[in-house]
C-alpha cells in the first residue's frame, strides 16, 4: 500500500504560480512512479504530468507543457508539481497518484490521494 496526501492548493490569479506537493508513505521502496491528474467540474479525470522512480522521465499532457514542472524528492518520499503562467481553465481538484510504471492513463494507477483544489481567478 502506499498513501498520498496533496497539499499547495489554493487560489491565484491568472498568469501566477503555485506549487503542489505530494507525500508519499508505505510501500515507497524501489521508488513507484508518480503522476498528476486533475478534474473540473463535470469533466473527466485527466492526466497532467508523470515521472518515473527514478526522476529521469517524465510526461506531460500537451496543455501545460512550457507551464508545469513535475520533480521529485526521493529523499523525503514527495513529488512536485510546479505550476507558472496559470490559466483559467487550469481551475480543477488535482490528484496525486502512484504506479509501479511510468503511465499517463488513470487506470495504471494503483493508489491515489484525497486531491487539494486548484482555483485560477481572472
Amino acid at each position: 500500500q502506499v498513501q498520498l496526501v496533496e497539499s499547495g492548493g489554493g487560489l491565484v490569479q491568472a498568469g501566477g504560480s503555485l506549487r503542489l506537493s505530494c507525500a508519499a508513505s508505505g510501500r515507497t521502496d524501489g521508488g513507484p512512479a508518480l503522476g498528476w491528474f486533475r478534474q473540473a467540474p463535470g469533466k473527466e479525470r485527466e492526466f497532467v504530468a508523470a515521472i518515473s522512480g527514478s526522476g529521469s522521465n517524465t510526461y506531460y499532457t500537451d496543455s501545460v507543457k512550457g507551464r508545469f514542472t513535475i520533480s521529485r524528492d526521493n529523499a523525503k518520499n514527495t513529488v512536485y508539481l510546479q505550476m507558472n503562467s496559470l490559466k483559467l481553465e487550469d481551475t480543477a481538484v488535482y490528484y496525486c497518484a502512484a504506479a509501479w510504471a511510468l503511465a499517463t492513463t488513470k487506470a495504471r494507477y494503483n493508489y491515489w490521494g484525497q486531491g487539494t483544489q486548484v482555483t485560477v481567478s481572472p
